[in-house]
């Protein structure tokens, strides 16, 4: 690692890259005309050495991250957030995307570089995609999955809508041999299974600027999933009765989101109003049946069912002002979570299924979180931005039925910007961060395919996390560009499988892990090679983790990951007309 941080000041610190100020990067949908891209999103991901990072808005809605941006602003919401909004969009209303630093806009919560498309709507227009897949062995046709949308405006008012469906089947099959240590066939299994998933979703976004600078936008969404799981197989071995086993899932759920927002100019600043509502319900099956084919035995069968029905409600306003060459910003917020779940497992005794004692089956979570966050940036010289944040958030976190708990806790980040040079970035930032737990952690759950069970646990708390990241660009005029990331993650309370009482297992809290890494990736453009229209991407990623056995409590180093793709992208080169 001290070789990657001896790399970074090096570049940082390049004769050259001293005292001249960065330069805005643009592409136009004419830059990417060899590629033929279809959509905002499709263009998005032509833009060289830029890799999306989605919003992880796990939390509340919180400040803005990620690293994209639309029309210099976030989309309000979670479910239905910016990527969903520019793979809709058709790249003809493009203007240009915009490179930035992070640092340097008026938008905290983000670092490193952003990407910032502008798009314009004057007329009406759409765009459809079909993509059925057709698969030799044990899996039917996919003929439900495309996506349909549509976009337009109409004087102050910008819409858009679509209509997509995720669909996909999946299946495999064959032998399994299982054998003993000493080499001898302990096990045959023939197993078949097929999976069907259709998700059929419907967006929908509008934006109004109304008179006197002021706008609104509402964003919605719906969505249903159809889950089938269909397992057969039959078992045999040395001494082993001949019997089949059965597996079925199915999972049918409903989702929708609703978010709105509304921004004004108040007292010589800018006031924001946000407001959400999304929920999430439905019910789970799982049923697992073995017979022995000769009839020597019973039948031996589980039943496990789920229902739940979970919601989050949210409202948060952000005022934002100037003096002089500073930007500020004071944010609330209020969040409220609920989960109602309701789990039974049974077994199936003379022919009926018979419920068992599951504790923590049918559980009732709620959590209450308010949070007051301000922020500041300003150029401290021609080339260097500094932007701070700091606030508090303030968390009750109860289980129906069990003493709740509430939480204060610190959080904020600062980050800092050097465009060292017209071709050179180098971003530093330290953040403070309050993770989300996952309510259904407190469900006692059993996957009857794996034969697993996890006990319910009341008295998980949310992890939070310092992290360290330092990062630089440099550009290589008109052959590419490439970038180095090295960050140190330590996080606290994290959430992992803890073993309960003798032979039983739960999720649970662990004192502290680590995570250190290195990312590096580069854009080529061969141009310069003759062989138009042909660029190649470089991904290059090293991680070191460490974290203290929940069992022996032994600590535990991971021997590192290193994973290493490139790819290249070819387009023939188009005459001009």
């Amino acid at each position: 690692m001290r070789y990657v941080l001896v790399l970074i000041v090096l570049a940082a610190l390049a004769p050259n890259a001293v005292g001249q100020e960065a330069q805005l990067r643009s592409y136009t949908p004419e830059d990417f005309a060899r590629s033929a891209p279809r959509t905002a999103l499709d263009m998005l991901r032509l833009v060289p050495g830029f890799v999306i990072r989605g919003a992880n808005q796990v939390r509340g809605l919180g400040q803005a991250s990620g690293n994209v941006l639309m029309n210099g602003a976030r989309v309000s919401g979670k479910g239905n957030n910016v990527l969903d909004e520019l793979g809709r969009i058709p790249v003809g209303n493009v203007v240009r995307i915009d490179l930035v630093d992070a640092a340097t806009l008026d938008v905290p919560g983000l670092s490193g570089q952003v990407a910032n498309v502008v798009v314009q709507s004057d007329a009406i227009s759409g765009r459809w995609l079909y993509r059925p897949e057709f698969r030799r062995y044990y899996t039917d046709p996919v003929l439900t999955r495309g996506e349909l949308s549509l976009t337009g405006a109409q004087g102050a008012l910008e819409y858009s809508a679509g209509l997509a469906n995720g669909a996909g089947n999946g299946g495999a099959g064959g032998l399994t041999n299982i054998f003993a240590p000493d080499g001898t066939l302990r096990e045959q299994r023939d197993d078949v299974w097929v999976s069907t998933f259709d998700g059929p979703r419907l967006n929908a976004r509008a934006t109004y600027a109304h008179t006197g600078g002021a706008a609104s936008s509402v964003n919605a969404s719906y969505q249903r999933t159809y889950y089938d799981y269909d397992e057969h197989g039959l078992r045999t071995g040395p001494g082993l009765s001949e019997r089949t086993r059965e597996v079925t899932v199915r999972e049918r759920t409903a989702n929708h989101e609703l978010a709105a927002d509304h921004a004004f100019d108040l007292f010589g600043g800018r006031l924001k109003l946000i407001g959400l509502d999304r929920a999430e319900r439905g019910p789970q099956r799982q049923t697992v049946l073995t017979r022995v084919t000769d009839g020597s035995a019973p039948d031996v069968a589980s039943l496990y069912r789920l229902a739940f029905d979970e919601r989050e409600r949210i409202g948060r306003a952000e005022y934002l002002w100037s003096t002089g060459r500073t930007d500020w910003q004071v944010s609330a917020e209020g969040a409220f979570n609920r989960l109602d779940a309701d789990a039974e497992l049974s077994v199936l005794d003379a022919g009926v299924f018979v419920p068992i004692p599951l504790p923590g089956a049918e559980v009732t979570v709620t959590e209450d979180r308010y949070e007051l966050m301000g922020s500041a940036g300003r150029p401290l010289t021609d080339t260097l931005t500094l932007q701070l944040s700091g606030g508090v958030e303030r968390s009750r976190l109860q289980q129906v039925g069990t003493e709740g708990r509430t939480f204060v806790r610190p959080k904020g980040a600062a980050t800092l910007a050097w465009s060292a040079s017209a071709d050179l970035e180098v971003n530093a930032r330290i953040e403070r961060r309050i993770g989300q737990l996952n309510f259904f952690d407190f469900v006692a759950t059993v996957n009857l395919t794996d034969d697993r069970a996890n006990a319910g646990n009341p008295d998980l708390v949310p992890p939070q996390a310092w992290e360290l990241e330092l990062s630089t660009t440099r550009q290589i005029g008109e052959h590419g560009n490439t970038t180095l990331r090295v960050y140190y993650h330590r996080i606290d309370d994290i959430v992992d499988i803890v073993p309960i009482g003798a032979n039983g297992e739960s999720p649970g809290n662990l004192d502290r892990a680590t995570r250190v890494g290195a990312e590096w990736k580069a854009t080529a453009e061969l141009a310069a090679l003759g062989w138009q229209g042909a660029r190649l991407d470089v991904r290059w990623w090293l991680q070191h983790t460490g974290v203290r056995d929940p069992l022996t409590n032994e600590a535990v180093v991971g021997n590192g990951v290193h994973r290493a793709q490139g790819h290249r992208r070819t387009h023939a080169a188009r005459k001009p007309p």
